[in-house]
């Protein structure tokens, strides 16, 4: 099987007819382009969760392995409109971790979560025998809100706008180059480089997020939200249509893509377009408010650009290029783990 995560066949036929006991209260089970799980408490409130891979990325630091932990989940999280509240981590560790790598990575996970008011309240830790892998478990994230108010990627609604903030490709631009320095220098040069490396603290979409919900903890601009990882812009705007029952419309002018992000895409031969760009949201806003909208993100110094709109589920799933319109691809497996891969396997360095 390819490296990533499991196609929408796949889920559908083997999680999605298997999903335990039905219980009632469950307001939002797992689905296809939904970032979180969502069930009823007592007194109007509800809690949302979800889980995301825990990273250990030897080529790209402790430290930095912990930001993509902790990160990776609140930006999930970060789509229902309110900040992640708790966390449950599972460490399957390498037996070759010393221990005080161990402290090291651990420190900064805590540190993370404490900068976003996360409270880590359990899970397991433990070391495994040949355990190899760039995942060294999985952590669970959740919070507590006002049932009414929670924003999910299956509510975006028809004549909303599509708006992206930042741009393509951020986190496959950042770790590629931060894993394979030498080759990018190389190939691209230092500034390149750098420029790359330091797209790699703006792979938290949590702040724009946040801003979907007003102070009386409503949302009125915002729909939905689907945040961008595996299959990037294109595939999260492709995602949240097919969940909410919807078509799309997209500009390809209009999507956003840095100088940077194209050229270390090019040199890994990535389309940043559909590229795991951890950093970005993709948001359904209504279009009489969008303006405004986007104005609340620039002023908090968060770039956000229109690329198209929400149709008819009739009208299917369309990128205009150059004034002509064809079928919005999708690609169920990121080509991102086969560049990565290839690159360590032509020792690139």
């Amino acid at each position: 099987m390819a490296s990533g995560k499991l196609s929408n066949e796949g889920f559908e036929k083997i999680i999605l007819q298997n999903c335990g006991h039905h219980r009632t209260e469950v307001r939002r089970g797992p689905a296809f382009g939904v970032d979180v799980s969502v069930i009823d408490l007592p007194g109007g409130l509800a809690m949302a969760m979800t889980s995301d891979p825990l990273s250990l990325i030897p080529s790209l630091g402790l430290q930095e392995s912990a930001w993509l932990s902790v990160h990776l989940m609140a930006n999930d999280m970060g789509t229902t409109g309110f900040a992640p509240m708790y966390a449950q981590m599972v460490l399957n560790l390498p037996a070759s971790l010393s221990e005080a790598d161990l402290v090291t990575y651990w420190s900064f996970v805590h540190q993370y979560c404490s900068e976003i008011g996360v409270a880590i309240t359990g899970g397991h830790t433990g070391r495994i025998e040949g355990q190899n892998s760039t995942i060294a478990g999985g952590g669970t994230m959740l919070l507590t809100a006002p049932a009414e108010s929670i924003l999910l990627s299956c509510n975006a609604s028809e004549g909303d706008v599509i708006v992206v903030t930042k741009s393509c490709a951020i986190s496959s631009s950042a770790i590629l180059a931060m894993s394979f320095p030498q080759t990018v220098i190389n190939k691209l040069g230092r500034a390149t480089y750098a420029d790359a490396c330091s797209l790699f603290y703006q792979t938290s979409s949590l702040p724009e997020a946040l801003l979907a919900i007003n102070t009386d903890g409503r949302a009125s601009a915002v729909t939905a939200m689907h945040d961008v990882t595996e299959g990037g812009v294109l595939g999260a705007v492709y995602e949240m249509a097919v969940a909410s029952g919807k078509g799309v419309q997209i500009d390809d002018d209009l999507i956003p893509i840095s100088h940077v992000a194209a050229k270390v895409c090019a040199l890994f031969g990535l389309d940043p377009r559909f590229s795991i760009g951890a950093g970005s949201m993709v948001m359904a806003v209504k279009s009489t408010l969008a303006p405004a909208f986007i104005e609340k993100m620039r002023s908090r110094h968060i770039e956000a650009a229109i690329i198209g709109k929400l149709t008819a589920k009739e009208s299917g799933h369309t990128l205009i290029t150059n004034g002509e319109a064809t079928e919005l691809p999708y690609y169920p497996n990121d080509a991102y783990w086969g560049a990565f891969y290839n690159a360590q396997k032509n020792e690139w360095k």
